[in-house]
């Protein structure tokens, strides 16, 4: 086996077409449904061997991206997901030498589109290679839903339901290719406190169950059927902690968007533009009229397109 010196890979964002959540388990974990879909948003993950110096952790972490504010909350120590995907491949394994891993960001941090667990995915994979562990896809997968619920979904890409706490995956049929818009929100959301409100709010949840009409217009390629299907039990308490996100979801309602919703825990509010057999023009007029609107609605630090499903990570 080829051993690296230096590996990078790139790794996509996602968004959450249905996240069904039920009641808190004993765990303290929430039983979920969780329709994931990769988007071209990518972040990419470059591990090499350090430079010999003393002490040193394991992992020495840099970051770079378009975004100053969501730079800010990614923390560089070892309670980053990368660092700690590094940690436990090489506990699990007896490999591993320090490394520097450098995060180029450009999936929303502490936005709901697993940015830091899609890292996590990245680095167990470059990990992996630079280390020469030869870990097969199915150990690889164990060690990413040990590391968190979103991580594993990373590795697979494309559109999978996620059970249990999200972490185990099952691909779903989406044959279509979709046409999507994300506001991106000067403001983080903590994971933590979204289920906690959402806790207060739905103190009854019921058990989650897959949604029969999503995944048709899934199968169909249905792009109007999948805007109408669109849902996200975390959004009203995402909307209660951060009031604002509902102007943000109407003014891209108004402005044509056929879908729309918050994104996983938020604050990231994703539009579906179109997609399936729809006239490409016609896309391209409706992506440019809601983006437009998102940005006059000055609630947005960024606003960006991306098309999806695609797959999960990649070695570049």
């Amino acid at each position: 086996m080829t051993v690296d010196t230096t590996v990078t890979v790139r790794v996509p964002a996602k968004v959450n077409l249905q996240l069904a959540v039920g009641p808190r388990r004993e765990d303290g974990f929430h039983a979920l449904v969780n329709v994931f879909h990769a988007v071209s948003l990518f972040d990419e993950v470059t591990v090499k061997a350090a430079s010999p110096r003393q002490p040193r952790a394991l992992a020495a972490l840099t970051a770079t991206g378009q975004s100053e504010s969501h730079l800010a909350r990614v923390p560089l120590d070892e309670t980053n997901l990368a660092a700690r995907a590094a940690a436990l491949l090489a506990e699990e394994t007896g490999s591993g030498f320090p490394v520097d891993i450098h995060l180029d960001k450009h999936i929303p941090v502490a936005g709901g589109m697993a940015g830091g667990s899609a890292d996590a995915a990245a680095a167990l994979v470059a990990c992996d290679r630079l280390w020469g562990c030869g870990l097969s896809r199915e150990r690889l997968l164990d060690l990413a839903a040990r590391l968190g619920s979103d991580v594993a979904f990373g590795l697979v890409g494309d559109t999978a339901v996620g059970t249990g706490r999200g972490e185990l995956l099952d691909p779903m049929a989406s044959p279509a290719r979709y046409r999507w818009v994300f506001a991106l929100s000067t403001r983080g959301l903590s994971t933590a406190d979204v289920f906690g409100e959402y806790d207060r709010l739905r103190p009854d949840a019921p058990d989650p169950r897959l949604d029969p009409a999503l995944e048709k217009a899934l199968a169909d390629g249905d792009a109007e059927a999948l805007g109408r299907s669109l849902s996200n039990d975390l959004q009203p308490a995402a909307l209660s902690l951060l009031p604002e996100l509902q102007r943000t979801l109407d003014a891209g309602r108004s402005a044509g968007a056929i879908g729309a919703l918050v994104s996983g825990s938020g604050p990231t509010c994703a539009f579906l533009i179109g997609g399936g057999g729809e006239d490409a023009a016609v896309v391209a007029e409706r992506e440019a009229g809601v983006v437009a609107a998102l940005r006059a609605t000055g609630l947005c630090e960024q606003v960006v397109a991306a098309d999806g499903d695609v797959p999960g990570t990649t070695v570049l």
